[in-house]
């Protein structure tokens, strides 16, 4: 019937293994919690081999990435139902797993995201970025996220049947953080397959800190240009994309060399204030617009967008 993919990294899944393992004790259908470590740190492999004691539990001796350790998933599952979670997931409702099943058993899916939330309690300011960007851009609810599926679509908890799996996995060629769920919903569009949307979200449960999250995000920046040359600079996916489409808009009117004039003597000051917790989302995202323009043409091909 279903089983629940788990690809961990640097990261306890007690609390998460505990919790599915309980709900899933409670329903009459076949079942497994699959599991597979990309490499961490031996302190946490120690605890995570302990925690998974009777499920099926890889370690792997080489990091392998983000889109590669998903993919694997499918060789060792016994089911025609994938559930992906990510590792930081907590479980939040008592009926999690009941609601997927029920979906399995009476409508035909393709592809389901549960959503996100964040605990609304404000962290030390030395994880306020994560968690101010988790709280008012991820933590999307069912209405919003209805309005554009496949732009809503998120890694972090979705099922999706094997024999669309197969037909599109994830790019392979994506092997640092970020932007891997931007593309797979992208081509999940471009196939026609919709995708949709519940309310069953997890609790993101690994709020990093400032300097983490920041390095994280310009490193997403640099992998979604990269993507950009591996998908031949699609328009449509320039399009779904707000910094691209953004991007594009400006450059039409010779603005981005204005901004990144203006970006690189003040880079140091707001890294200087969004690490140290002095969060704006508008002084974040223009953060991010100027660490892409200072990049893209460094690492774009001759084809502009």
């Amino acid at each position: 019937m279903i089983t629940i993919c788990i690809p961990i990294y640097n990261f306890d899944v007690t609390a998460l293994v505990t919790d599915l393992s309980q709900q899933l004790k409670t329903i009459n259908v076949p079942c497994e919690i699959i599991l597979i470590d990309d490499c961490s740190i031996e302190y946490f492999r120690k605890i995570n081999k302990q925690a998974c004691e009777g499920n099926i539990y890889i370690q792997l001796e080489k990091n392998i990435g983000r889109a590669k350790i998903r993919n694997l998933f499918p060789s060792y599952s016994n089911y025609d139902n994938l559930l992906f979670l990510d590792c930081d997931s907590l479980i939040v409702s008592s009926d999690f797993i009941s609601k997927y099943i029920e979906i399995i058993k009476h409508e035909a899916f393709s592809v389901v995201c549960g959503g996100r939330v964040y605990d609304n309690n404000r962290p030390e300011r030395n994880k306020l970025l994560s968690w101010k960007y988790g709280i008012e851009k991820e933590s999307q609810p069912l209405n919003i996220r209805l309005k554009s599926p496949n732009k809503s679509f998120m890694t972090n908890n979705f099922l999706v049947n094997r024999k669309i799996f197969d037909q599109i996995k994830f790019d392979e060629r994506i092997t640092e953080y970020g932007h891997e769920d931007t593309l797979f919903g992208f081509m999940l569009k471009k196939k026609g397959i919709n995708i949709t949307h519940i309310d069953n979200p997890v609790l993101n449960g690994g709020i990093e800190d400032n300097t983490d999250y920041l390095t994280k995000t310009e490193n997403g920046i640099i992998n979604l240009i990269y993507i950009l040359n591996y998908i031949d600079y699609d328009k449509e996916f320039i399009k779904d994309v707000a910094i691209l489409n953004f991007y594009k808009k400006i450059s039409s009117k010779k603005l981005a060399s204005i901004i990144n004039f203006f970006f690189i003597p003040f880079k140091p000051l707001l890294k200087f204030l969004l690490l140290k917790g002095y969060v704006n989302l508008r002084l974040f995202d223009f953060y991010k617009l100027g660490f892409f323009i200072q990049n893209f043409k460094s690492l774009e091909k001759r084809k502009r967008i």
